[in-house]
């Protein structure tokens, strides 16, 4: 009766009707129906399998982008003053960029805060010492002599990972002309310098109470006596 595809007919018509009419065609003409459901599906599926297509060699190039990333930041690794010199670089074309410029002084502020927070990271222990005394297992060992060594809570190469890359974050927030907010960059100076006084201050006692030393590189050698 109908020679040409059921679909080009139901195309057009609202969800409900739509319904409607299949189920008084299921009544009418079962074989149609499974063909218009056939149609419908291979349609469908080649047009997923299009996007599926699609996304797929973008996905293959951001893994094999970050692998070659994560190879080079690993060979990296043991050559820390080449690191820091290069993390020195940028942090001087940054300070130059904002002195050429003349403005982002609240990016600027908040640059100089999270490299203060990874700061207090690096010169930490992994464990704070007053929350290890609650701790009973751990209690037991505190006033022992055994040797422990200062485990950061921050490493080295992360930190240095973190600094770099927020200066180069930094430095491009320097194109955008929405982040240039005026303020009065001698008040964001003297509050950033007092608060880092007085976050070292905080820290140093914090070292003294608990008797550690941040910058104990290995275990202590005792001379031998007479």
């Amino acid at each position: 009766m109908y020679n040409e595809p059921f679909h080009l007919y139901l195309w057009p018509i609202s969800p409900i009707p739509t319904f409607a009419l299949i189920s008084l065609w299921e009544s009418t003409n079962s074989s149609n129906i499974f063909a218009l459901t056939v149609d419908f599906m291979d349609e469908a599926g080649v047009a997923s399998s299009d996007n599926a297509v699609g996304l797929v060699p973008l996905a293959k190039w951001r893994t094999k982008l970050a692998m070659r990333f994560r190879y080079y930041l690993d060979r990296s690794a043991p050559h820390t003053l080449r690191r820091w010199l290069a993390t020195l670089g940028a942090a001087t074309i940054y300070i130059l960029r904002v002195y050429y410029v003349k403005g982002f002084y609240v990016v600027s502020y908040g640059l100089a805060t999270y490299v203060l927070n990874l700061l207090i990271g690096f010169l930490s222990p992994e464990v704070d010492p007053e929350l290890e005394g609650l701790d009973g297992a751990s209690s037991s060992t505190k006033d022992s002599d055994e040797y422990r060594p200062f485990i950061r809570r921050l490493p080295e190469f992360k930190l240095w990972y973190s600094i770099t890359k927020a200066f180069m974050v930094s430095f491009a927030m320097t194109f955008l002309s929405v982040l240039d907010v005026p303020v009065f960059w001698p008040i964001l100076s003297s509050y950033w310098i007092f608060l880092f006084v007085l976050t070292m201050k905080r820290q140093i006692v914090h070292m003294i109470k608990h008797k550690y030393n941040p910058f104990t590189t290995g275990k202590p050698r005792y001379g031998k006596k007479d």
